[in-house]
């Protein structure tokens, strides 16, 4: 009996060693797999507003701006809710990015208010939201919308 306790001891003593003294490059890697708010990569992404597909200089900048974006909180949503986050209100017309993370098709729907960004996450059936903050970005975005309207 003591044999088996000092024997796991062991074995749960270097199994703990082994995970809390991961590479930062494998550390890196597995909270990458968990990350709600991604950089976008412009060869990837495709953006459009009001149904208008956006490319060159533009795209570039609006995908810079999102990706110096500052999350702020994740949102919670209850199954049944989700065409209120989809489709809010007051959300005016949101920018829709389809990108890839790996081997997964994404849709974000940014919704652009003065005084922050909520951010609609869709992949296969899942949908996840959550709340930016960049000034930048909200300050091109009401330029883009004006111009394009």
């Amino acid at each position: 009996m003591t044999t088996t306790a000092l024997i796991l001891t062991i074995f749960f003593s270097i199994i703990k060693l082994l995970v809390s003294c991961l590479p930062t490059s494998t550390v890196n890697w597995i909270l990458k797999k968990f990350e709600l708010h991604f950089e976008l990569n412009q060869a990837h992404t495709s953006l459009t507003i009001q149904g208008k597909r956006l490319e060159g200089e533009d795209k570039l900048h609006v995908i810079n701006h999102y990706n110096e974006a500052k999350f702020l909180k994740k949102k919670h949503i209850f199954p049944g809710n989700e065409r209120l986050f989809l489709h809010p209100e007051n959300g005016g017309t949101p920018l829709i990015f389809d990108t890839k993370q790996g081997k997964k098709d994404i849709k974000l729907h940014v919704f652009i208010y003065p005084d922050h960004i909520d951010v609609v996450k869709q992949y296969k059936k899942k949908i996840a939201a959550y709340t930016l903050s960049c000034d930048s970005l909200q300050e091109r975005s009401m330029r883009l919308s004006s111009d394009l309207a």
